[in-house]
């Protein structure tokens, strides 16, 4: 019995080699450059060259538009900088700034905040 489970274990070892070999072969038809590079290497009988279709072109995408700042928005943010500052403020842009900085340093305030 535990001869025909080494036997069995050699046979697939075999079949392992055979196919690596095969897959090397194949790959330094698709490569010619790493065929030069393994100088040395056995390599089986020559796989037939299987087609290659052309990938295809992902799509282009347009890039997106920043979401629109609404009136109550806009008032909101006039409000808190008037408050802050205690001056009236003409504001003349505002941006929406994508930042991991922001959820870091939240991170960061909540893992201060618990007792060790």
């Amino acid at each position: 019995m535990a001869g025909t489970k080494i036997n069995d274990l050699a046979a697939s070892i075999e079949e392992i080699r055979a196919q690596i070999a095969e897959l090397a072969a194949r790959l330094a038809q698709l490569q010619p450059d790493a065929a030069n590079a393994g100088a040395g290497e056995a390599t089986a009988s020559v796989a037939p060259e299987l087609p290659i279709a052309a990938a295809p072109e992902p799509p282009v995408a347009a890039a997106p538009e920043p979401p629109a700042i609404t009136d109550e928005e806009f008032l909101a943010i006039s409000a808190a900088l008037a408050a802050y500052l205690g001056v009236r403020l003409r504001i003349r842009q505002i941006r929406l700034i994508s930042s991991r900085a922001w959820a870091q340093e939240g991170r960061v305030s909540i893992q201060a905040s618990h007792r060790l």
